[in-house]
C-alpha cells in the first residue's frame, strides 16, 4: 500500500465483483479507506472487505437497493458520517438487460429496473454527495462504450441508460466546478466481469470488434478510475476516458 491518498474516503457502488472489487483494492492501494456498496451477495462483498483490510485501510460493506433513490442516497449519507468524510464517489453498480425494440415479449418492467439502477441510482447518488463532498472531491462513473456505439442488436435501452450518465455528468461537471469537484465518465468497452462474461457467441462477438482482440480485465478499468480519483487528475473534469481495447477506434 502507498500513502498517496492517506485518510481519504472513497464510495464504490456495486463494490462486492468485478470492476467495483477491483477499483475498491486499487484504491486501498493508494491508502484511501474504502466503503463499498453491494445490492444481494453480502458473502462477496465480506470477503472484499477483509482483503481490503488486509491493505492496511478501513473497510466497511453496505447493503443498499441502487434502484431505490433514498437507499442510494442513505447509503451516501451513512457513509460521510461512520467515516467522518467522503472524498471520492465511484458509481460502479449497474445492471445489463438485452432485448430488441420490436419484441412483442419484452420485458418491460427489467428495462424500468434498469433505468432506475443504471441512471435513477447515479443521479441520486450524484445529488447525495455533493452535500458531503469537499473541495478537491472527485465523482466518478462507470459508463459504456455502447453509449457512444451500439455495435450490435439488442442493446438500445443499456445504451440509452449509459448515454444519459454521461450528458449528467458533464452537466454535473459544469455545476460543481466552483467547488474544484470533478465529475468523469470511465467509458468501457468488453471487460471479463460476472455480468459479461468471456465465453459464448456474444462474447465472441465483442471480442471481434476490439482491436485488442480480447477482453479487458477489472484491473485495467480500476487503473483509470484510481487517476481520475488521484491529485493528478484535478484538471480533468466533464471528460469521458474511454478504456475499450480500441472498440470505438
Amino acid at each position: 500500500m502507498t500513502t498517496n491518498q492517506a485518510g481519504r474516503v472513497a464510495l464504490v457502488t456495486g463494490g462486492s465483483r468485478g470492476i467495483g472489487a477491483a477499483t475498491a483494492r486499487a484504491l486501498a492501494d493508494e491508502g484511501l479507506n474504502v466503503a463499498i456498496g453491494y445490492s444481494a451477495s453480502a458473502e462477496k462483498a465480506d470477503e472484499v472487505v477483509r482483503d481490503l483490510r488486509r491493505r492496511g485501510v478501513r473497510a466497511v460493506a453496505y447493503r443498499a437497493d441502487q434502484s431505490d433513490a433514498d437507499q442510494v442516497t442513505a447509503l451516501v449519507d451513512t457513509v460521510a458520517t461512520e467515516f467522518g468524510r467522503l472524498d471520492v464517489l465511484v458509481n460502479n453498480a449497474g445492471v445489463s438487460i438485452n432485448g430488441r425494440v420490436d419484441d412483442p415479449e419484452a420485458d418491460t418492467t427489467a428495462f424500468d429496473h434498469q433505468i432506475a439502477v443504471n441512471l435513477g441510482g447515479v443521479v441520486a447518488a450524484i445529488r447525495a454527495a455533493t452535500r458531503v463532498l469537499g473541495r478537491g472531491g472527485r465523482i466518478i462513473t462507470v459508463g459504456s462504450t455502447l453509449a457512444a456505439r451500439a455495435g450490435f442488436p439488442g442493446v438500445a435501452d443499456y445504451a440509452a441508460t449509459k448515454a444519459a450518465v454521461t450528458g449528467y455528468s458533464r452537466g454535473a461537471a459544469q455545476d460543481l466546478a466552483s467547488r474544484e469537484i470533478t465529475v468523469n465518465v470511465v467509458q468501457v468497452g468488453a471487460v471479463a466481469t460476472d455480468m459479461n462474461p468471456p465465453v459464448g457467441d456474444y462474447a465472441d462477438r465483442q471480442r471481434a470488434a476490439v482491436a485488442l482482440g480480447r477482453f479487458g480485465t477489472p484491473e485495467e478499468i480500476a487503473a483509470g478510475i484510481v487517476f481520475l480519483a488521484s491529485p493528478g487528475a484535478s484538471f480533468v473534469t466533464g471528460s469521458v476516458l474511454t478504456i475499450d481495447g480500441g472498440f470505438l477506434a
